[in-house]
Formats: structure tokens, C-alpha cells, sequence
């Protein structure tokens, strides 16, 4: 089991909506915290630091080159991930909600695959999956995936095929795009926003 370093707040209601936020490559666990608030108003905010150094920046699980996964490694921090999250959901009854931005976006959609029951909705910006995942029951949840048209870290057909593997696999699966790169944009904020606002209303 892994021992993130991590930064938690908002609501200490247990029936408020756990939210866990998952920085980019070299970001930590305040990169989101602040924009966690505002997506989710009335959430319980839980953003880990990666424990993975990649030249002096933190990222979720190891890789040997631009989009070249260590797949064991992958494998073994997904599995710590989804152990952490459990014990964040402990005593809890509200939905529980991810948002991921790069490799952020990565360990999220990792740990979907591994346990698809895991969050009931999730923000994947900017993922980038090279590997095809294996086939997963995803009825009733929601997935929300944003990307820029241009992006060279994440391409589009990738983020496509992704939101097509959540759509085959039963998820409510959207997609949002702007037109630049790997940068956030407003839009796809604005579109979280949105796709998340019907949480801070949810009570399990």
C-alpha cells in the first residue's frame, strides 16, 4: 500500500461527494486543489502527490519515454491507487467523483480499468492510454474526456478510442475538445464544470 503524501478539505459531512484530483507530470497535490473547490462545491476534496520522481517531478507511475508505459510498474501503483482510494471512501456514503489532468488523467483511467465500480463519474483531461484495455462493466457510470485536436503528448485518436472503449463498456461517455495542445483551456473547465455539477446535489 502506498503512503501518498496528500492534501484533503472541503466538506466533513460523509455523505458529501468524495472527490479525488490527480495532478499532471511535475504538478503535486496543489495543482487542483483550489479548482476542486470550485467544480464541486460542497465536496470532499482528496488530491495525492505522486510518488514517482522522473527527474525531480512527480508523476503516478514510472515510464522509459514519451508515452512508453512500465507496464509492472503501471500495474503495481494502480493497485496502491485503488487501495488508497478505498480507504478514503471508508465511513463515507456519497458519490465518489475523479478528475485527472496527463498522467493525472493516466493513474484515473488506470485504476477505472482495474475496478470500474471505483468512482461513479470522472474527468480524464488529457489522457493518453497506448495500450488497448481489457473489457470492463462500466453501466451507470459517467466519464467525461477532454483534449486539444493538436495535442502531441496525447493524440486525438487515442482520446477517441478511449471515450469508444468507455462507450462499448456501458459508460455515459463524453468527449470535449479544444484547439490547441496539451494545455487546459477554459473550455474543457467549463465543460467539467458542467458534467460535474450535478454531484454537489447527490446524496447516495
Amino acid at each position: 500500500m502506498a503512503n501518498y503524501v496528500f492534501r484533503t478539505g472541503g466538506s466533513d459531512d460523509p455523505a458529501a461527494p468524495l472527490f479525488l484530483v490527480f495532478h499532471g507530470t511535475g504538478g503535486d497535490e496543489n495543482q487542483f486543489f483550489d479548482l476542486a473547490g470550485e467544480l464541486l462545491p460542497g465536496g470532499r476534496i482528496v488530491a495525492p502527490r505522486g510518488d514517482v520522481s522522473e527527474n525531480g517531478a512527480s508523476r503516478y507511475f514510472r515510464r522509459t519515454g514519451e508515452g512508453v508505459y512500465d507496464m509492472a510498474d503501471l500495474a503495481n501503483r494502480t493497485e496502491a491507487m485503488i487501495g488508497f482510494v478505498r480507504e478514503q471512501q471508508a465511513g463515507r456514503s456519497g458519490k465518489v467523483v475523479g478528475l485527472g489532468y496527463s498522467n493525472g488523467a493516466n493513474i484515473l483511467a488506470s485504476a477505472l480499468f482495474k475496478a470500474p465500480d471505483l468512482f461513479d463519474a470522472s474527468v480524464l483531461m488529457h489522457p493518453l492510454i497506448p495500450f488497448e484495455p481489457h473489457a470492463a462493466d462500466f453501466t451507470g457510470r459517467k466519464v467525461l474526456l477532454t483534449g486539444g485536436v493538436r495535442d502531441p503528448m496525447a493524440p486525438a485518436a487515442m482520446t477517441e478510442a478511449l471515450a469508444e472503449y468507455f462507450r462499448r463498456n456501458g459508460a455515459d461517455a463524453q468527449l470535449v475538445w479544444h484547439q490547441g495542445g496539451h494545455e487546459l483551456r477554459p473550455e474543457e473547465l467549463r465543460a467539467a464544470q458542467q458534467f460535474l455539477s450535478p454531484m454537489a446535489q447527490i446524496r447516495a
